[in-house]
C-alpha cells in the first residue's frame, strides 16, 4: 500500500498542512480587529514601534507581506493577517511531524526492540501512524484557541510556530544524535530560539523539555538524579536568555555607555561601539579557547550563543526605526537606555512572584532606585547624561511580606475580588492558605483549567468568565443570549478523553518521552500561571496565552489513535479493518470540534472594527485633534491611518499614554499629515517623575482658576502651587476645583465653528469643575491644549471615555458622531444622564449617511461579547439624535432615525441592550405603542431570565452581566414611567426588588 514510511509521511504533511490553510484563509478576518491587531498591523505596514516589549521578528515578516499589496491598504491587511494563518498551518504541520515521530517509536517498539528508530513499519502501521498525526493535528487546527490567534495578525501564531518548530527539530536529532553531524540541528534549534525572542518570550519555555529529551538520549542508564541535573541545568539556561541575554547585554551596552560618555568624555553611541567591540572579542577568545584545547561543549556552546545572539538581534529594528521619529513610536527607544527600559516592560510595573507584599502591606519608606538617563549635552556642548529622575522603590514591614504573595493588588475592584474568591477582608492580612486557595482556585482553576476545557471539552459562551460545558448540559433555564450564543460549544469531552487516553498509552509504552511531553504541556500551561501572577480580574480572556500548553496536550490527542487502537485489539482482531475503524472512530473528535466551532471562528464577513474606525475618523473636522481611551477605540485607528491612509490629518491622542513623557513629546511632532500639537509647555514641565498629578490642596482665598494663569506658574514651578510631601520633595498643586478660560468671541465667530442654532450659546468665559482629587498630567496637556490652541484645531473626545475622565467639560461639549468636540458654547439645559449637545445635523449626516455598518444587520455573521458591547455606543447615538429631533417635534426625523437603527442593528444580529430600552419611550410618543410594548417586553422578559440565571450561577464572577441587566430595568422603568405605563413599571419595580433590594 506504501512503499515508502518517508515518502507517507510527507505527503501527508502536506495534505494536513494545506487542510489546515484552507480553513484558516476561509475563516481569516479580511482586515482589522480589535484589540492589538491594529497596532500591530501598523507598526508591521510602517515599521512602526508598538507597545514593549515589541515583536521586531513579526514586524519583519509582516512588513514583507504588506509589500506585496503593492500599496493597496485593504489587501495588505489581508495578507499580514494571512501571516498569522500560514504560521498557523505550518504548526499545524510539524505538530503532524512530531505526533508521526513519537507515535512511529511507540507502534514499532516492543520489549524485543526498544530501540524502534531505523525499523520500517508495515502499511498498516503507517495508516495508523499518519492517523494518529492527522488526528492530533486536526485536533489542534480546530482548538478554540488556537484557531482564534490563527485568523488574525497578533503574535501569538508565529510564536506558536517557533515552539513546534523546535520541539520538532529536536525529535529529529534524537533520531540522529549519533551521526557526525548531528550537532547542527542544535544548533539551528538555538537560532530558531534567538529569532523567537523577536516575537514572543514563550518559545524559551520548551528548553527543559528539550534539555530533558538530549539527557535521555545521551544516556545510557539515565537516573532520576541525572535528570533533575539536567532541569537544572536547563532551567538555568532560560534564565540567563531571559534575564542575562535579553535585557542584560543591552543593560550592560547602557552601562558602559554612560562611563564612556559622562567619565571618559566620548560621543553618545561611543560606550555601545565599545561594549559590542568587547563582547566580539570575548566571544571569539572563547572559539580559539576552544579549538586550542578542543572542548567541543564549550565551541557547541558557544556557536549556540552566536547563533541565538543573530536571531535576537531582530530587536536592533526597534533603536533604529525609533531614532527616526515614526508614527507611532512608544517609550520612544531609540538609543540604548531607553531601549533597555523598553525591553523590561518598566512602564507596566512589577508583579511579585516568589516574595512580597500583600494587598494589606502598608508602605514604610520609599528610597531613590535606580536612574532614569536623558541625553542633555552640557554647558560647553559636550555629550553627557544627566540623571532625570530616580525610581522609587517602595519598603514594606517584614511583616507584610510572604512567600507565593498571590494576593498583593491594593486596587479596590482587586480586593473586593479577592474577597469573592477567597473570603478576604479589606482590613485583616490574608493568610498563606488564601494566597494558596487563590492561586489553586482562581490562578489554576479559572485562568488555566477553565481555559484547558474549553478547548478540549466545550466553553458555555462568549461571555467574559464563561464556564466549561460539559457534555450532560442542557439549555433548560438559560437566558435566550446564551442558549443561542455561537460560542456555545460542546465536544462532549471526547478531546479530552482521547488525549487521556494518549498519555497512558505512552506513560505505558515510553514514559521518558511521556515525561517529555508532559513537561511541555506544564511549563507552557501551570508554569506561566505562577509566572504572571494574575490579578484577580481582567479586561479580557487569556487563553491564547496558554497555545503551547495545548499544542503539548494534542499530541497526545494524536496518540490516544494508538490507545484506541490497542483498546479494540480484543474486538477487531483483523489488523486492517481495527485501523480503519479506529481512525473513523477517532476522526469523529476534530469533525466534531470543526463544526461546533465554525461560526463563531468564522471573521470571514466581518468589518466591524474597520467600520468603526472609519466612522469615528470620519465623523471629525478637517485636521482634528482626537482623544481617545484605550486600545479598542485607537489601535483601529492607528491601521485607518497608517495602512489604509484614511485621515492622516486627524492627530489620535490617547488619554492614559498622555501620562508620559514621551508620548507627549510626540504629541509636540509632526505626524503623517498632522501638526504638532500646540503646547506651552517644555518637556522639563512633564519629564516623568515631574507633574506626574498635581493635588488639590484647598486655598479658600482662591475662588477660581485662570487657565492661562494656572499653566504660567506651572512653569514657572511657582511656589504658589507647592507643597511638601513626605519624602521632602515639594509637588505642584492646585488650590481649587473651579476653573475658567476666556473666550475671543469676535474671533470664534470669524471661525464659523458654532453651528448657526448654536450661536447664541458661545461664551465669553467657559467654566468648570475638576471633578477629580488630582489632576493626572493628561489633564494638565487637556488645559493647555484649550489655553494654547484657541479653537484653531477641532478638539473632540471619544464617546468611549468614561464621563469622569472628561476633565469637568462636559458642559461644552458637542456630540456630531463617535466623539464630542468641546466647544466655547455652553449647554443651556445639561441632563444627568447626557453628555453636551447634540448637532442634530451633523450627527444625522454621520449616522444616516457616512457611517458604514457593513454587515452588522447579517445573522450569520459572529460578533462576540466585547463587540456587542462597542456596538451599544452606535445604538446610544441614534437614541440621542431621534431625542433631539422629538425634542424639537420633528417626529418624521425621529422615526426616520429609529427605523434606521432597527434596520442597521438588528436584534437577529447584535442583541438589542440597555440602549434600546430607550427607543421605547420615543415609539410611544410616536404613537407607535404597539411597537414599544412588544419591545419593553421583549427586554424585560430577558433581563429577568438572566438576572434569573447570574443572580444563581456565581455572582461574583457575572457582576459586569448582573450590573447590565440592573441597567436595563432602570433604562425600561423610566420608559414606563414617562409613558405612565403603571403595569410594566410595577413589574420592573418587583423585579428590582427580588434581584436588586435596597439594603
Amino acid at each position: 500500500m506504501f512503499k515508502s514510511y518517508e515518502k507517507a509521511n510527507n505527503g501527508a504533511g502536506a495534505l494536513v498542512f494545506g487542510m489546515a490553510l484552507t480553513v484558516y484563509l476561509l475563516t481569516l478576518e479580511p482586515t482589522v480587529s480589535f484589540w492589538d491587531c491594529g497596532e500591530f498591523m501598523a507598526s508591521a505596514n510602517k515599521l512602526l514601534v508598538p507597545h514593549p516589549p515589541g515583536a521586531p521578528m513579526f514586524l519583519l515578516l509582516g512588513r514583507l507581506a504588506s509589500m506585496l499589496a503593492f500599496g493597496n491598504g485593504a489587501r495588505a491587511a489581508v495578507l499580514m493577517n494571512g501571516v498569522s494563518a500560514l504560521s498557523s498551518a505550518f504548526t499545524v504541520l510539524f505538530l503532524f511531524w512530531t505526533i508521526t515521530m513519537l507515535a512511529r517509536k511507540l507502534v514499532l517498539r516492543t520489549s524485543e526492540k526498544p530501540d524502534a528508530r531505523n525499523l520500517e513499519p508495515s502499511s498498516s502501521q503507517i495508516l495508523l501512524i499518519l492517523g494518529a498525526g492527522l488526528v492530533g493535528a486536526l485536533a489542534f487546527t480546530f482548538s478554540d484557541s488556537f484557531w482564534f490567534n490563527a485568523v488574525e495578525a497578533e503574535v501569538y501564531a508565529l510564536s506558536s510556530l517557533g515552539t513546534a518548530v523546535v520541539v520538532w527539530l529536536m525529535l529529529k536529532w534524537e533520531t540522529r544524535a549519533d551521526e557526525v553531524d548531528s550537532d547542527k540541528w542544535l544548533i539551528l534549534i538555538a537560532y530558531i530560539i534567538g529569532l523567537s525572542i523577536g516575537v514572543h518570550l514563550l518559545n524559551l519555555l520548551a528548553l527543559p523539555a528539550l534539555g530533558l529529551l538530549y539527557y535521555f538520549r545521551k544516556t545510557a542508564q539515565p537516573t532520576a538524579r541525572g535528570g533533575l541535573l539536567t532541569l537544572g541545568i536547563s532551567a538555568v539556561l532560560v534564565l540567563t536568555i531571559l534575564v542575562g541575554i535579553i535585557p542584560g547585554l543591552p543593560s550592560l551596552a547602557g552601562d558602559f555607555e554612560v562611563f564612556f560618555v559622562n567619565s571618559a568624555g566620548l560621543p553618545f553611541n561611543s560606550g555601545v561601539v565599545i561594549f559590542l567591540l568587547v563582547v566580539v572579542a570575548v566571544i571569539g577568545a572563547g572559539f580559539r579557547y576552544a579549538v586550542r584545547t578542543r572542548r567541543q561543549v564549550l565551541h557547541m556552546a558557544l556557536l549556540s550563543l552566536v547563533f541565538i545572539l543573530i536571531g535576537y538581534s531582530s530587536y536592533l529594528i526597534v533603536p533604529i526605526r525609533s531614532s527616526f521619529n515614526p508614527a507611532l513610536d512608544e517609550n520612544n527607544p531609540d538609543e540604548v537606555l531607553s531601549f533597555v527600559s523598553y525591553l523590561k516592560r518598566e512602564q507596566y510595573g512589577q508583579r511579585p512572584l516568589l516574595y512580597g507584599p500583600q494587598f494589606t502591606a502598608q508602605p514604610t519608606d520609599q528610597k531613590e532606585g535606580a536612574p532614569r538617563y536623558e541625553r542633555h549635552p552640557d554647558a560647553s556642548g559636550h555629550d553627557r547624561y544627566i540623571v532625570a529622575e530616580r525610581r522609587l522603590e517602595t519598603t514594606y514591614r517584614d511583616e507584610d511580606n510572604t512567600l507565593l504573595p498571590r494576593l498583593y493588588s491594593a486596587r479596590p475592584e482587586h480586593v473586593r475580588a479577592y474577597s469573592s474568591w477567597v473570603g478576604t477582608q479589606p482590613e485583616q492580612k490574608p493568610t498563606m492558605a488564601q494566597n494558596l486557595t487563590f492561586l489553586l482556585t482562581y490562578q489554576m482553576g479559572h485562568m488555566y483549567w477553565r481555559y484547558f476545557l474549553w478547548n478540549f471539552v466545550g466553553r458555555q459562551s462568549d461571555i467574559q468568565q464563561a464556564g466549561v460545558l460539559w457534555p450532560t448540559a442542557s439549555t433548560n433555564g438559560l437566558p435566550q443570549d446564551l442558549a443561542t450564543n455561537k460560542a456555545r460549544n460542546n465536544f462532549y469531552a471526547l478531546p479530552l478523553l482521547l488525549g487521556l487516553l494518549g498519555l497512558s498509552f505512552q506513560l505505558k509504552r515510553d514514559g521518558r518521552s511521556a515525561l517529555v511531553v508532559g513537561l511541555l504541556f506544564l511549563l507552557t500551561g501551570l508554569a506561566i500561571v505562577l509566572y504572571l501572577n494574575q490579578p484577580p480580574t481582567e479586561p479580557r480572556e487569556r487563553d491564547y496565552t496558554f497555545a503551547g500548553s495545548f499544542y503539548a496536550f494534542a499530541i497526545w490527542i494524536g496518540l490516544g489513535v494508538l490507545g484506541l487502537h490497542e483498546l479494540l485489539r480484543t474486538l477487531l482482531r483483523q489488523e486492517r479493518l481495527r485501523v480503519a475503524a479506529v481512525l473513523l472512530l477517532a476522526l469523529v473528535v476534530p469533525g466534531l470540534m470543526a463544526t461546533q466551532g465554525w461560526d463563531d471562528h468564522n471573521r470571514s464577513d466581518r468589518y466591524v472594527a474597520l467600520d468603526w474606525a472609519r466612522n469615528m475618523l470620519t465623523g471629525l473636522a478637517p485636521n482634528a485633534i482626537l482623544i481617545t481611551y484605550a486600545d479598542n477605540d485607537t489601535f483601529p485607528l492607528w491601521y485607518a491611518q497608517n495602512v489604509e491612509n484614511v485621515r492622516p490629518d486627524v492627530r489620535v491622542a490617547v488619554l492614559s499614554y498622555l501620562n508620559t513623557d514621551w508620548y507627549v513629546d510626540q504629541m509636540k511632532q509632526k505626524i503623517n499629515a498632522s501638526p504638532p500639537l500646540p503646547l506651552s509647555l517644555e518637556h522639563k514641565h512633564y519629564t516623568q517623575g515631574t507633574n506626574d498629578y498635581l493635588p488639590y490642596v484647598a486655598n479658600p482665598a482662591v475662588t477660581a482658576l485662570n487657565v492661562k494663569e494656572f499653566l504660567g506658574l506651572v512653569r514657572q514651578n511657582s511656589p504658589l502651587l507647592q507643597v511638601q510631601t513626605q519624602s521632602g520633595k515639594p509637588l505642584l498643586s492646585y488650590p481649587t476645583t473651579q476653573f475658567y478660560l476666556d473666550v475671543d468671541t469676535a474671533a470664534v465667530r470669524r471661525m464659523g465653528i458654532i453651528p448657526r442654532a448654536r450661536r447664541k450659546q458661545l461664551v465669553a468665559r467657559m467654566r468648570w469643575q475638576a471633578n477629580k482629587e488630582a489632576l493626572e498630567k493628561n489633564t494638565l496637556v487637556i488645559l493647555d491644549l484649550l489655553a494654547s490652541n484657541n479653537w484653531q484645531r477641532p478638539l473632540y473626545m471619544s464617546t468611549s471615555i468614561p464621563q469622569q475622565d472628561y476633565a469637568g467639560l462636559e458642559n461644552y461639549m458637542q456630540l456630531e458622531g463617535l466623539s464630542y468636540r468641546i466647544l466655547p458654547a455652553q449647554n443651556p439645559n445639561p441632563q444627568p444622564r447626557e453628555v453636551g449637545v447634540v448637532a442634530k445635523d451633523m450627527l444625522h449626516d454621520s449616522l444616516m449617511r457616512r457611517f458604514s455598518y457593513r454587515n452588522l444587520d447579517q445573522p450569520g455573521v459572529y460578533y462576540d461579547e466585547p463587540i456587542r458591547r462597542t456596538l451599544g455606543l452606535y445604538r446610544e447615538q441614534f437614541v440621542r439624535l431621534s431625542q433631539a429631533y422629538l425634542n424639537d417635534g420633528e417626529t418624521a426625523k425621529a422615526r426616520e432615525v429609529i427605523n434606521h437603527c432597527f434596520r442597521v442593528l438588528p436584534d437577529n444580529s447584535v442583541a438589542y441592550d440597555y440602549n434600546s430600552a430607550d427607543f421605547v419611550a420615543q415609539l410611544v410618543q410616536l404613537g407607535e405603542t404597539r411597537r414599544a410594548h412588544q419591545l419593553h417586553d421583549l427586554l424585560t422578559n430577558r433581563a429577568e431570565q438572566s438576572l434569573a440565571y447570574y443572580s444563581t450561577h456565581h455572582p461574583g464572577l457575572f457582576e459586569r452581566e448582573i450590573g447590565v441587566n440592573i441597567l436595563t430595568l432602570q433604562h425600561l422603568y423610566q420608559a414606563a414611567a414617562d409613558t405612565n405605563d403603571q403595569v410594566r413599571a410595577a413589574r420592573i419595580a418587583g423585579l428590582f426588588e427580588q434581584y436588586y433590594p435596597r439594603s
